[in-house]
């Protein structure tokens, strides 16, 4: 029970930047669709701020909450934004494009969560610094780590991440083939790899290496 305060503010500091990191990639993959002939996640309602149609009970609410209570790394998931590759113009390289846009609007996330937080440590012992400027920099600090982990973890090279995709569209494509028959046991796959450590071992070091840059 002691904890339960402190939980507390730690989901009023990390609720919003992560619900608003995880949206918005799902959001930006319907967009670039959109602009490469896809009109899949507009008829489906998906290219909306509103949270609503986006969230996954589990991937946005009830796993970055356990994962804040048990002080592990945050991370979370919406519900994927719906993409039918086989409309995109410039095939490959359209799912590319689409694939790459939700990391990359991660990585800008942080880039101006970064900004945004230097500003606020000017701020820092201003007369209402504590009660306004203080809680800002939190969740700025905050919108950095989430979206840089959200953005690293999305481009590891398996199916059906994004960083997956890339690879399918970068693959000869006799070999992209091939590699987009693993998809059906991505998951699994994922698993196996998070539990033994893998995946740590390879993006660790990256994530690490930004959050110098950015922190």
């Amino acid at each position: 029970m002691s904890q339960i305060p402190e939980f507390l503010v730690q989901v009023s500091i990390w609720a919003l930047p992560t619900m608003f990191a995880i949206i918005l990639h799902e959001i930006m993959h319907g967009v670039v669709a959109l602009r490469l002939g896809d009109d899949t996640a507009l008829r489906a309602g998906r290219l909306t701020l509103n949270p609503i149609p986006h969230i996954d009970f589990f991937g946005t609410i009830l796993l970055p909450a356990a994962l804040l209570f048990f002080h592990l790394p945050v991370f979370g998931f919406a519900r994927p934004v719906p993409v039918n590759f086989a409309r995109l113009r410039n095939g490959r390289s359209g799912m590319m494009e689409v694939a790459a846009a939700g990391p990359l609007t991660n990585l800008t996330l942080a880039v101006l969560s970064a900004i945004g937080l230097r500003v606020a440590m000017r701020f820092l012992g201003a007369p209402w610094g504590a009660e306004i400027a203080v809680p800002i920099a939190y969740m700025l600090q905050a919108s950095i780590v989430i979206n840089i982990v959200l953005a690293v973890f999305n481009l590891f090279p398996v199916l059906p991440l994004d960083g997956g995709r890339v690879v399918v569209g970068l693959l000869p494509l006799s070999a992209a083939r091939a590699f987009a028959s693993t998809e059906r046991y991505g998951f699994l796959i994922l698993l196996v790899l998070l539990y033994t450590g893998s995946v740590g071992a390879v993006i660790n070091p990256i994530i690490n290496a930004i959050l110098r840059m950015l922190i």
